[in-house]
């Protein structure tokens, strides 16, 4: 036998052959397949260059596998079931019996108010799946999008190319975070006493603004940041013992400051909805499990808004 490169080679022809052993004959081959005899006998005919060999004789009205053709017949069989197999499982997503693993790029004001939910439904009806969070730099996102490094993550809205699709899953107001007697603040905070304080800024990059600082910009204001630190855990606790005040998002300063007994002001200025954004690659838009992942984060967020609004 001549040698066969697989570059040359058609699944469809080792369809064929499957068929024609089974049924043996052409004509009942192209029935089973819904062929013409034709197309059966072309594949045939290139079956027998690709392998230098026969394959099948006729004898009467039937035709006899060769040497050759009864020692391909198992691995050929297998080969095909293997791949429908895969088909199967790549077509359909099954979370009772699936034991897929999951990353998502979150942070932890988002991990705090969503996972609980995410989880308690996941624990119910996806006994085996396995989910990850991690924190991810902004600038890397795309690419670790497209690499499947990540099957999802969720941010604030961020300027991405056509390749990352994105919905829009949770609206975020922005509260003030102050010690219970606070000196310089009573009953209510306005903005030239919210800019007379000093602030505590939580950011993970060691330069630059948050969201509170571009929309104060946009009013030509700025405030003195006299710390800045990377989580919010902890700067409600500076808060707490200090008169350093915090801007954040409402429903993570609602679970978190009652620890601290920290009071909860409204931000001074009409700033837009801190909006939260599910991401995913396009290459993942059509799979069946990112899509489950995708529904499943988005009834999350769904479901903590009709907490808040039942705790309101």
């Amino acid at each position: 036998m001549k040698a066969v490169h697989l570059s040359r080679i058609d699944l469809n022809l080792f369809v064929v052959f499957d068929a024609i052993y089974t049924e043996g004959g052409i004509t009942r081959a192209a029935k089973r397949l819904s062929l013409t005899q034709p197309a059966i006998s072309h594949a045939l005919g290139r079956l027998r260059e690709l392998f230098d060999d026969p394959l099948f004789s006729r004898q009467g009205k039937a035709m006899i596998p060769t040497p050759l053709a009864r020692v391909m017949l198992d691995p050929v069989r297998q080969s095909l079931q293997g791949f429908e197999a895969t088909l199967k499982r790549v077509d359909r997503f099954d979370p009772a019996t699936s034991h897929k693993h999951f990353t998502i790029g979150m942070r932890d004001v988002r991990e705090l108010t969503a996972l609980p939910k995410l989880l308690s439904t996941i624990a119910r009806t996806a006994p085996f799946v396995d989910i990850a969070t991690v924190r991810t730099e902004r600038k890397q996102l795309e690419a670790e999008l497209a690499a499947g490094i990540l099957d999802a993550a969720i941010d604030v809205r961020l300027a991405l190319s056509d390749e990352v699709r994105r919905e829009r899953i949770d609206e975020e107001r922005l509260v003030v975070v102050m010690r219970p007697r606070h000196p310089h603040v009573r009953r209510q905070l306005d903005l030239k006493t919210y800019l007379a304080q000093e602030h505590v800024l939580v950011s993970s990059r060691r330069r630059g603004f948050g969201i509170e600082d571009y929309e104060l910009s946009r009013h030509g204001l700025k405030r003195r940041i006299r710390l800045r630190c990377q989580h919010y855990f902890a700067a409600c606790r500076v808060v707490a013992e200090t008169d350093l005040i915090l801007t954040m998002a409402e429903r993570y300063a609602r679970i978190v400051n009652p620890l601290f007994g920290n009071r909860l002001m409204p931000f001074p200025l009409s700033a837009p909805d801190y909006d939260a954004y599910l991401y995913w690659h396009v290459n993942a838009d059509a799979d069946p499990a990112n899509r489950w992942l995708r529904k499943q984060l988005a009834e999350a967020f769904r479901q903590r808004r009709g907490s808040k609004r039942r705790e309101g």
